[in-house]
């Protein structure tokens, strides 16, 4: 019987000859992380050990992405215990305002994250690095203690439901909408627990910053990793990681799914007729085509987060709204997801592009994703974003709505005032 690649990756650090879905195994983790509202409660947990040295400085990752810069004093005191910590315990990666950006982002952009490895975050979108082909989770503030003391930590193998993309994708549809159509298909918890494995003609074409955004909702399905096999592509994504931040690494171990592996479902899709998506509230199962909604009138459109606050977003984004404004009564804010894209987008005119526009041009944040600051929705008020989840309250206020998309219909929204397909502005 072969092995999916999520099943070799948990035997290979497992230190195991053969495994099976359900059980439960002690994995070496290859790298670890926390933000400022999951990481404070997990140093707790570690202090109450007494231990005098972290399991390795160098692959524990300490990011305060999601209430910085400090919104108030309450998360400038969470912010402010992750630097103690990391200055305590010599952490290698920190990253302050002004050098940090969204983790999730963050992390394979500086060569931290390769394929085959095992990585646990104290963050539910953590899966966002199988698009690498590396096997990524979240867990539980208490998993990443123990993870900061042992470098080890527990998981049941889950089962493997592939995912095959056929077809041709149409102008404007990216991995944002692969994934909105998946899990408007599918259910939020039609892959409960499941590795969801992305492949087929589709996925082999899609650029990097697309498969990023399908791994990272993945956890939207219920899913407790998505991965995609790392091919050429993916490779060359990491070695540019390596060459320009982590020269010294060098070793990459590419696993694939054998031809015999057993899967829970095999699910296909043709996406030659599949249109830009937007999720309508509460849920991202609840999709509807772009062009079908009509007179769904916003305050505010978020361009950003670890799901698509990546520079192709924002060209994307730019390439709409340069020559237009933004609808007097509506809000623009755009967050690029690291610093480094953040210089990017200015030295390229990104920036000038949207503040011409009429929007605001954030430094990188998780910003309003989850209600944090930068963006926060008052009663009644309506909000398309870029980003993973339109829970109720989710973005601010329990009467507000939250609508995803991908960044072209949030950049035309921004435009029309109301939510749109990109065809109706360009």
């Amino acid at each position: 019987m072969g092995y999916t690649i999520t099943e070799k990756i948990l035997m290979a650090h497992a230190g195991r000859k053969s495994i099976k879905s359900g059980e439960f195994v002690n994995v070496k983790v290859d790298f670890c992380l926390g933000n400022d509202i999951t990481a404070p409660f997990a140093i707790q947990e570690f202090e109450k050990l007494g231990l005098k040295k972290v399991f390795d400085e160098t692959r524990i990752a300490l990011i305060p992405d999601h209430f910085t810069p400090a919104k108030d004093l309450k998360s400038a005191n969470q912010a402010k215990s992750l630097a103690v910590f990391a200055e305590k315990y010599h952490i290698q990666h920190y990253w302050e305002v002004g050098r940090m950006g969204v983790e999730h982002a963050l992390l394979p952009q500086m060569g931290l994250v390769k394929p085959g490895d095992l990585v646990i975050g104290a963050d539910s979108h953590t899966c966002t690095y199988g698009a690498l082909g590396a096997f990524s989770c979240g867990v539980g503030s208490t998993d990443l203690a123990a993870a900061f003391a042992t470098g080890e930590c527990w998981l049941r193998v889950p089962e493997t439901i592939k995912f095959v993309y056929n077809g041709t994708m149409n102008k404007w549809v990216g991995g944002k909408d692969l994934i909105l159509h998946t899990i408007g298909a599918i259910g939020v918890s039609g892959a409960q627990y499941k590795a969801m494995e992305f492949t087929g003609p589709v996925i082999k074409t899609l650029p990097m910053d697309d498969r990023f955004s399908m791994c990272n909702m993945a956890i939207e399905a219920g899913g407790k990793n998505g991965i995609i096999e790392a091919d050429a592509e993916a490779v060359k994504y990491v070695k540019k990681a390596f060459a320009k931040y982590n020269p010294q690494r060098k070793n990459i171990k590419v696993y694939t799914s054998d031809k015999d592996a057993v899967y829970s479902k095999v699910i296909e899709y043709d996406v030659t007729k599949l249109e830009p998506m937007v999720a309508m509230p509460h849920l991202p199962s609840n999709v509807k085509e772009a062009h079908k909604i009509k007179d769904v009138k916003v305050d505010q459109v978020v361009i950003g987060s670890c799901t698509n606050g990546r520079l192709s977003d924002l060209r994307i984004a730019a390439k709409i709204l340069k020559n237009n404004r933004v609808k007097p009564w509506v809000r623009l804010i755009v967050i690029p997801a690291t610093q480094e894209i953040y210089q990017e987008a200015v030295r390229e005119g990104l920036a000038n592009i949207f503040v011409h526009a009429g929007g605001i041009f954030s430094t990188p944040s998780c910003g309003p994703c989850l209600g944090g600051h930068l963006g926060i929705l008052a009663e009644g008020e309506r909000a398309l974003a870029t980003t993973n989840r339109n829970f109720v309250g989710r973005m601010g206020h329990p009467k507000s709505e939250v609508y995803l998309s991908n960044a072209a219909v949030a950049a035309a929204t921004a435009v029309k005032g109301k939510i749109c397909h990109p065809e109706d502005v360009v």
